[in-house]
């Protein structure tokens, strides 16, 4: 295959090269291009100075990935060769085949995750620049490309961890075109011929095995520097719906296409990230370490599943089996044997994380019953009295407040 058909190959342009979209995008475009249901590859773009692209290029864009965990209560441990990648682009090195890219009447697709600070409007670049410093930017140099060659838009997936991410990255390229004077064709384009989309993504992806790399090794028959892995669970929620080019859904996967990401966004900060900051000073002042051993501690386990199944949940407004087959999946990764989460990371700036993710559902739970859901009550008593001890781990003044002020106090700034 010549590098130009090679090239017209490609349908999706991504930014970033690191573990998360390794183990979370590009494992679906392989497995959708596996079972027929999607021609074509990936050109990722390195989207700051320094990254791995050079690596990614000498192993021919080909890696392994590991999905470890549990799904419905079977223990998996798989191995996945991703052979999705077609090159890497450094801008910083090749401006001009990054925006070679723009040409491609073939591309359809555009993939992020440059990290929570990635879609940023800094306003002091020009469009002259080869390349841009922030991420919109450069992107709004390949989309502007792509208007004057008079071609199609894309569809634009963002997985940057931010609220509404498609639409601020969206904000961020019509300042660019403002700032560049690209002009109301332009703008009149972005909005009409491009999709940006807001999704949630959620799978824990830890990366590169480097404490027992030579267990994964033995299973690969070449050398792999970019092995990749993660647990088994995973959840896409995309506002839009593009399952006709994109037939994710019918390919197996726990995709949703939606008009609104905004209650699977609570539904995981609530079920999933509340569970987590309840369980941690209860479970702390019993001495345990891991979320694995909360899980095998039968006082331990009956609690968090009582304040996700009992107290949690009658406070979301989902279907309910949404809902619990949501909680069920918590469970399963909260037992996950191949993932260590150390209650005491979990633990880092708890104030914020309680008042956001757990404090809500209280409110809520008394709102909507009349009284104070017993268990969550239990973790808010733990929570107070855990910031008395050394294991606390905040802001100083987080930890001067919640150990000189009273328990009613302590409600009062959670409830503001």
């Amino acid at each position: 295959m010549t590098n130009t058909v090679r090239r017209l190959n490609e349908r999706v342009i991504q930014f970033g090269e690191g573990g998360f979209l390794r183990g979370f995008v590009d494992y679906f475009f392989c497995r959708l291009s596996e079972k027929g249901l999607f021609d074509g590859k990936i050109a990722v773009v390195q989207p700051i100075e320094k990254g791995m692209i050079n690596l990614l290029n000498e192993q021919g864009g080909r890696y392994n990935l590991f999905l470890r965990g549990i799904d419905k209560g079977e223990i998996v441990n798989e191995r996945t060769e991703i052979d999705i990648i077609s090159r890497g682009i450094n801008p910083y090195e090749d401006f001009d085949e990054y925006m070679r890219l723009a040409e491609n009447p073939n591309m359809r697709f555009i993939v992020s995750n440059t990290t929570e600070a990635g879609i940023e409007y800094i306003g002091t670049e020009k469009l002259t620049d080869a390349p841009a410093k922030s991420f919109p930017a450069k992107l709004t140099q390949l989309l502007y490309r792509r208007f004057r060659l008079g071609l199609g838009g894309f569809i634009v997936l963002s997985c940057e961890l931010i609220d509404n991410n498609g639409k601020e990255l969206l904000k961020c390229v019509k300042k660019y075109a403002d700032l560049w004077d690209l002009g109301d064709g332009f703008k009149e384009w972005l909005d009409s011929e491009n999709h940006f989309c807001s999704t949630l993504v959620d799978r824990i992806v830890t990366g590169y095995p480097r404490d027992d790399i030579e267990a994964f090794e033995s299973q690969i028959p070449y050398k792999d520097n970019l092995i990749d892995t993660a647990e088994i669970f995973h959840l896409w929620v995309i506002e839009g719906n593009f399952e006709a080019e994109l037939p994710l859904k019918k390919a197996g996967f726990n995709v949703i296409w939606t008009d609104d990401v905004t209650p699977y966004k609570k539904q995981k900060v609530r079920i999933l990230n509340g569970a987590h900051t309840s369980l941690v000073p209860y479970a702390m002042l019993k001495d345990l370490k891991t979320v694995g051993e909360c899980m095998e501690n039968e006082e331990t386990l009956d609690f968090v599943r009582k304040c996700i199944y009992d107290e949690i949940i009658p406070t979301l407004d989902l279907p309910k089996e949404q809902l619990l087959s949501f909680a069920d999946s918590v469970i399963e990764r909260f037992k996950n044997p191949f993932v260590k989460h150390q209650l005491s990371s979990i633990a880092l700036n708890s104030f914020d994380k309680f008042k956001v993710r757990v404090m809500p559902s209280i409110l809520e739970y008394k709102a909507r019953f009349g009284e104070y859901p017993k268990h969550l009550m239990e973790s808010f008593d733990a929570f107070c009295e855990f910031y008395k001890t050394d294991m606390a781990n905040d802001s100083e003044e987080n930890i001067a407040f919640m150990r000189s002020a009273s328990k009613e106090e302590i409600w009062n700034k959670l409830s503001e």
